[in-house]
């Protein structure tokens, strides 16, 4: 990248944060911070209102607008992708505005390009097999991603998934969560005193309250799933599918925690991971035959009681 590009692209990063440190921008555009120093006093001598402050970063006087950003024919692509994603995996309350930002950077893009992305659109699909939600008349999701930013708690009327009970929570939403074919908000309980998954097709109501939260009373999204990942609450499964099933395991494996998978030349052997042998048993005696458990031993001998307590059932009439 030329020092004219360079410069380009470290106005638009100025203007993309509100406070960007010299390490970061050295980091991005892989240059020392003595270059990051020259190139922001260049800014600065140019007409640029760079404000620095020492051992914060630096940030763009407001009010200060770039005319309209000029994107190539690869990074308009990139973008027409997001949006078919977004159809498929995003609520109406987030489609909408996506939408709407992709007709803006289509307005800026040069006639070549304009043509380029449109004949590009007509030969994209994104084709999605299974999506539980997308009948769900809930439109949570903008509204959700706004509470977390502003801090505010949120009021849910929450239908559970195991004992199909409705309840009222309140709840202190520290991110959002994407996994098994459906979106799932996580946040600190005050009616369970912990932190629970919520999942969005779920809700029957949802109000945010003006009342704020603390956010350095929670971890950050990452950091929970880092949590959750390393907890001792998750037991891993080693279990051998033979070829002639796996095709029916389809978006099921995920739901169920699957975490990776090895092929040999008889079967596919997978690993889980799961909060819940028993539950995690009922669903392998959909394969019959066509399944064994490797490890652990529990999770063998709840599946022989599943069998055991079927077959006295048949049996008794």
């Amino acid at each position: 990248m030329n020092r004219i590009d360079r410069l380009h692209a470290i106005l638009t990063h100025l203007q993309s944060k509100k406070r960007v440190t010299a390490q970061e921008m050295a980091d991005r555009f892989n240059i020392s911070l003595r270059t990051v120093y020259r190139d922001v006093k260049a800014l600065d001598e140019s007409g640029v209102p760079v404000i620095g402050e020492a051992g914060s970063g630096y940030t763009i006087m407001e009010g200060y607008r770039l005319p309209p950003v000029m994107f190539t024919q690869e990074e308009a692509s990139a973008l027409l992708l997001g949006a078919k994603l977004a159809e498929q995996f995003t609520d109406g309350s987030v489609k909408k505005h996506f939408h709407g930002a992709l007709f803006k950077i289509k307005a800026v893009l040069r006639s070549p390009d304009k043509e380029y992305v449109e004949s590009l659109t007509e030969h994209i699909e994104i084709v999605s097999r299974y999506t539980p939600d997308s009948d769900s008349p809930q439109q949570y999701l903008s509204t959700l991603q706004q509470a977390i930013v502003h801090k505010k708690r949120v009021q849910l009327h929450y239908r559970s998934n195991m004992k199909e009970e409705v309840t009222r929570r309140k709840v202190e939403p520290i991110g959002l969560l994407y996994y098994g074919s459906a979106w799932h908000l996580i946040g600190w309980c005050h009616l369970r005193n912990d932190y629970r998954d919520f999942r969005l097709s779920r809700m029957l109501g949802l109000i945010v309250e003006e009342e704020l939260f603390d956010p350095t009373a929670h971890p950050s999204i990452k950091e929970y799933i880092e949590q959750i990942r390393s907890g001792s609450d998750l037991l891993e499964a080693i279990v051998l599918f033979e070829k002639r099933v796996v095709k029916y395991l389809q978006e099921q494996k995920y739901l169920n925690g699957f975490v990776s998978e090895e092929e040999n030349e008889t079967c596919v052997r997978m690993k889980f991971l799961t909060t819940n042998l028993r539950y995690f048993a009922r669903w392998l005696l959909m394969f019959s035959d066509g399944v064994r458990v490797e490890s652990p031993v529990e999770l063998k001998t709840f599946l022989l009681e599943h069998v055991e307590k079927c077959l006295a059932h048949h049996r008794s009439y």
